[in-house]
């Protein structure tokens, strides 16, 4: 007469048959954790990495304490542009700086008044335009130092550096005070504004 109970119980041999099945879900599991921290921290430190905006230097285009995503590696595929928003290394003053390039290697740059020429030509800054109309519209100027000046006299940029300004003219340490930036201090470009919400959107480059 059959067992009821039969039919319905696992026997040792299936609970042995099941256990190596489970085993494997387990390594399967671990082993997806595992490729997922390792693309985190590929992502994190090697491609991307997030900033905080301190300071009003890069208004009205970046507001303090806004968070950018930082893209850590265009800069190992091709050198900067100007136009481009970067992060980058102070080593002098151990800060990370973001601010826009306006000159590359080669680049003769002058600024006077609000008035900035690359190579002899007027350059037409549309990102601070409406920033630089209403600071007219009250007799005054957006910028309150030229370059070259008493501080930095070469107006050349040297190989391998670049020229940077903070969008906010009249507010900002930059290249016309700290000089010309190294392209090795680059961390990288800033691509997004991620944080807060009502300010996300992808950065301007030109």
């Amino acid at each position: 007469m059959e067992n009821g109970n039969d039919l319905t119980n696992p026997t040792s041999k299936e609970l042995l048959e099941k256990q190596p099945l489970a085993k494997s879900e387990m390594i399967d599991w671990l082993k997806a954790i595992i490729v997922a921290i390792v693309l985190v921290f590929i992502i994190r430190w090697l491609l991307f990495a997030p900033f905080i905006v301190e300071g009003a230097s890069m208004e009205p285009n970046f507001k303090t304490d806004e968070r950018v995503v930082v893209n850590k590696i265009i800069y190992s595929l091709r050198d900067p542009k100007p136009g481009e928003v970067i992060v980058f290394h102070v080593r002098k003053e151990g800060e990370d700086f973001i601010k826009r390039v306006i000159g590359v290697a080669g680049d003769q740059i002058q600024y006077q008044g609000d008035n900035l020429y690359v190579n002899g030509k007027k350059v037409e800054e549309f990102y601070i335009q409406g920033a630089i109309q209403k600071a007219h519209a009250k007799g005054e100027l957006y910028n309150n130092v030229d370059f070259p000046n008493g501080t930095i006299t070469d107006s050349k940029v040297p190989e391998g550096y670049i020229f940077v300004m903070g969008d906010h003219r009249n507010n900002s340490r930059d290249s016309r005070a700290i000089g010309f930036v190294s392209i090795k201090d680059i961390v990288g470009r800033a691509d997004v504004i991620f944080w807060p919400l009502d300010s996300m959107q992808w950065v301007k480059h030109k």
